[in-house]
C-alpha cells in the first residue's frame, strides 16, 4: 500500500477536527456571545413575613460603545421593575465604554442599588494569546491602558447607588433594612478585608431606626427585620470565607464568566480564581467555620473585546428574589 494511502485517514480526521473547531468558534463568537438570558432564582433570606425583594444582579458587562444589542437588552430589563440593583463590576471594556453603560443603565434611574469595581473598571483589555486564559488566574499587565473609574463611580452614584468598594452601607427596601458590605477587586489585590468590621461597626452605631417612631416600644431593636449582604467582584475563597464570618446571609459575585468556554457534560475548564469549578456560576451555598451563606456567581453579560466568544455558557443577568424564610 502506498504511504500516502496510510496518511489519508489521519489527514481526514485532522480536517474534520479543524472544521468542527472553526464551527464551534463561529457559533460561540457570532451566536452564543449575543444569546443574552435572564436567570431567575429565589433565596429564603428575609425575616418571616417580610415582603419579597426583587434584585437584579448585573456583572461583567465589559461594555464597548458600539455594543448596542447588549445595551438595549439590559435597558429592557427595567420592565421587570426590580427593587434593587447589585452590580459586581467589570463594566468597561473600552476607554469610551461609559457611553454604552449610560445607554444601558439610564433606565434604572431612581432604583436603589449598590456596586463594587472589577479590574476592568480600572484597566482596559489588551490583545494577547487567548490560550493564556486556560493557564489559571493572571494579574494585569503593567502596560494595560488606564480607564476612567472615577467617571464610572460618579455615574453610579448619580443613579443613587451605594459605593461598596471596601465599605459598608444600608438601604431600606420593601420594609426590610438591608446592610451591605463589599470590597474592591481581590483579583488585583485591591480588597481591604480588614476594613470591613470597622465599617460595619460604624454603620450600626449610626442606628438608622433611632428616630423611627413606628417601631413598637415593647420590641427590642435587635428584632427589627435586618439582612446583611456581601458584594465582591472576584469570588476568591479567602474573601468568601471572611464574608461568611462577617455575617453575610448572601453574597453576590461575578468575574468568572461562568468559565466562558465550557464543555457540555463537564462544565467550566477554568474559573480565573480559586473558587471550585462546580460553583463557577449560579446559586450555591458557601460554607465556612460551621456557617453558611448563599452565593450567587453571575456568568456575566460580556467578554473582553479581544476574546469575543462563549461556548456552552450563555451571557446572563440574574433576577434574584429575596424571600421570607420559613
Amino acid at each position: 500500500m502506498p504511504r500516502s494511502s496510510g496518511l489519508r485517514p489521519a489527514v481526514t480526521a485532522l480536517a474534520v477536527l479543524a472544521g468542527a473547531g472553526a464551527a464551534a468558534f463561529a457559533y460561540g463568537s457570532l451566536v452564543e456571545r449575543r444569546a443574552f438570558t435572564l436567570r431567575e432564582v429565589s433565596v429564603p433570606v428575609l425575616p418571616a413575613g417580610a415582603k419579597p425583594i426583587r434584585v437584579l444582579h448585573l456583572s461583567d458587562l465589559h461594555m464597548a460603545p458600539w455594543q448596542t444589542d447588549k445595551q438595549e437588552w439590559v435597558r429592557q430589563l427595567a420592565r421587570f421593575q426590580p427593587d434593587l440593583i447589585v452590580d459586581t463590576g467589570d463594566n468597561l471594556s473600552h476607554e469610551n465604554g461609559l457611553e454604552g453603560i449610560r445607554a444601558a443603565l439610564d433606565a434604572f434611574q431612581g432604583v436603589p442599588g449598590v456596586f463594587v469595581h472589577g479590574s476592568n473598571d480600572y484597566f482596559g483589555p489588551q490583545l494577547k494569546n487567548p490560550l493564556r486564559y486556560f493557564g489559571g488566574p493572571k494579574r494585569r499587565s503593567s502596560t494595560a491602558p488606564r480607564l476612567d473609574d472615577k467617571a464610572l463611580t460618579a455615574y453610579f452614584e448619580s443613579l443613587g447607588w451605594l459605593n461598596l468598594n471596601n465599605a459598608a452601607g444600608a438601604l431600606d427596601v420593601n420594609g426590610t433594612h438591608l446592610e451591605f458590605f463589599g470590597v474592591d477587586d481581590p483579583h488585583i489585590q485591591a480588597d481591604r478585608l480588614e476594613a470591613i468590621p470597622g465599617a460595619l461597626d460604624e454603620l450600626r452605631e449610626d442606628d438608622p431606626y433611632s428616630d423611627d417612631a413606628t417601631w413598637p416600644e415593647d420590641k427590642p431593636r435587635s428584632e427589627r427585620p435586618t439582612v446583611t449582604l456581601g458584594v465582591v467582584h472576584a469570588p476568591y475563597r479567602r474573601v468568601l470565607d471572611a464574608f461568611v464570618t462577617y455575617g453575610a446571609s448572601m453574597i453576590f459575585a461575578g468575574h468568572t464568566h461562568g468559565g466562558q468556554v465550557c464543555v457540555p457534560g463537564f462544565g467550566a475548564l477554568v474559573t480565573n480564581c480559586d473558587i471550585p469549578r462546580h460553583q463557577v456560576k449560579g446559586l450555591s451555598l458557601w460554607r465556612h467555620a460551621f456557617r453558611a451563606a448563599y452565593l450567587n456567581v453571575s456568568a456575566g453579560l460580556g467578554t473582553s473585546i479581544y476574546a469575543p466568544v462563549r461556548f456552552a455558557c450563555r451571557p446572563e443577568a440574574t433576577l434574584v428574589t429575596l424571600a421570607a424564610s420559613e
